[in-house]
């Protein structure tokens, strides 16, 4: 079932109000002929900065946000790139992405099934033999988190600053990332339940090569970057360092009151086809809206991509293959995903249709909190500012999301999806 976006959301609703004006009318209620029905009030980018400035407050050096629509691109930038240096946060500067990378590795994997290379059933093992443990396990197993290999990053940063810096400048073979995976055993029987493992896009990323015969980047520059000129978008794995102008990452210390930790130069290696690539806020939303308006994926390619199964018990939560799916308050649903890697977090989602996106990133991590407060651009921006009619409300969603009622707030926000499983929460 195809789920709302917010212009049919508000259709809805316009429809129900034009209904009972009618009524109202007919009956003699005072007023009722006066009302009319309500239009698409656009994002609230009030609240996607009250979201920014949350997450500064909360321990983020700076923050940024772009949106685009119908109505072309807003922007707001909180806060500094790099901590201490009074330069501002900058929406065309590069950043790494983390698990958004995830979203590209999918894409390429189902254009290379849609294309006749494999089949989405077909055991890893037919393609890679000998790879993984358990002959059950599927190349949709592995798209969707539900393959049980477990995720090495657990004990890699279970000391985050340490773990950090024991492979900040490695390069790691991807096979001998999944030998990390397998040398344990699996937490749950392929097929049976969601448990989210960065190996499972390490086996992506793996199939991804064999399949094309290509690196990695080139199979991202020719199935994606190029066709959607992605300028500022790029897999520049081994390389440490980004090439342009960049937003600085701090990494958050385990133990509160340290100073934060400049992460900025990485390989990234430990992610590779995980969590890797680095990117723009305007690159993102090009991305995520040409990916749902069907300009990567056929039909049925993109069908298969959306099936989603819940993430937690909230019922607002969900994982496709490759992609997450949020349940907003105002019955919009966005699909997208959330990216950690070290002193970096980033959101970029859009609606089913495409046509209004948002990515947001902060540049610090380790610190769930700030996580949480940036997911709260989702709902400013996708939701919308309030109608005239209700101020209060509107109010209150500029409030920083500590006035807000807690218990409501937490079914909309991915409090309980680090990307990162070793990722503390500081609640």
């Amino acid at each position: 079932m195809r789920s709302p976006t917010r212009k049919q959301a508000a259709l809805v609703a316009g429809t129900l109000l034009a209904s009972f004006a009618i009524a109202a009318q007919a009956v003699g209620v005072p007023g009722g002929g006066g009302d009319e029905a309500p239009q698409d009030p656009g994002p609230d980018m009030a609240g996607v900065r009250a979201a920014l400035t949350e997450a500064t407050e909360l321990g983020a050096p700076g923050a940024m946000a772009r949106f685009d629509g119908p109505d072309g691109a807003l922007s707001e930038v909180v806060g500094e790139r790099e901590a201490g240096s009074g330069l501002p946060m900058d929406t065309d500067a590069q950043f790494r992405i983390g698990s958004v990378t995830k979203s590209f590795s999918a894409v390429v994997l189902l254009q290379l099934i849609g294309e006749g290379a494999a089949g989405l059933d077909d055991p890893v093992n037919d393609h890679l033999p000998g790879l993984l443990p358990d002959d059950r396990i599927t190349l949709r197993h592995v798209l969707n988190h539900r393959s049980g290999l477990w995720d090495y990053s657990n004990e890699m940063f279970a000391q985050t600053v340490p773990g950090f810096e024991a492979v900040r400048n490695e390069v790691y073979p991807l096979q001998d990332l999944v030998g990390l995976s397998t040398a344990e055993p699996l937490t749950v029987e392929p097929g049976s339940a969601y448990a989210y493992s960065n190996a499972n896009f390490v086996v992506v990323g793996l199939l991804v090569e064999q399949l094309t015969g290509q690196s990695l980047a080139e199979a991202y520059q020719e199935r994606i970057i190029g066709p959607l000129d992605l300028a500022h978008t790029a897999y520049v794995h081994p390389e440490n360092a980004m090439p342009g102008e960049h937003i600085d990452g701090h990494l958050t210390p385990d133990e509160a009151g340290q100073p934060l930790v400049d992460s900025t130069e990485q390989t990234a290696s430990w992610a590779q086809s995980a969590g890797a690539m680095i990117s723009t806020p305007g690159d993102l939303n090009r991305f995520t809206s040409g990916l749902l308006g069907g300009e990567l994926l056929a039909p049925e390619q993109l069908d298969v991509m959306l099936e989603v199964t819940p993430t937690d018990d909230t019922g607002t939560r969900h994982y496709g293959l490759g992609l997450r799916r949020y349940d907003l308050s105002c019955e919009v649903s966005v699909f997208g995903h959330t990216g950690t890697v070290q002193g970096y977090y980033t959101y970029a989602f859009t609606t089913e249709d495409g046509e209004e996106s948002l990515a947001a990133t902060a540049n610090t991590s380790n610190n769930g909190v700030v996580n949480t407060a940036l997911g709260e651009t989702l709902e400013a921006a996708f939701c919308g500012a309030e109608a005239p009619a209700a101020p209060e409300v509107a109010e209150r969603n500029a409030e920083p999301n500590a006035e807000r009622n807690a218990e409501e707030n937490a079914r909309f926000v991915p409090l309980a999806e680090p990307d990162l499983p070793a990722e503390q929460q500081r609640n």
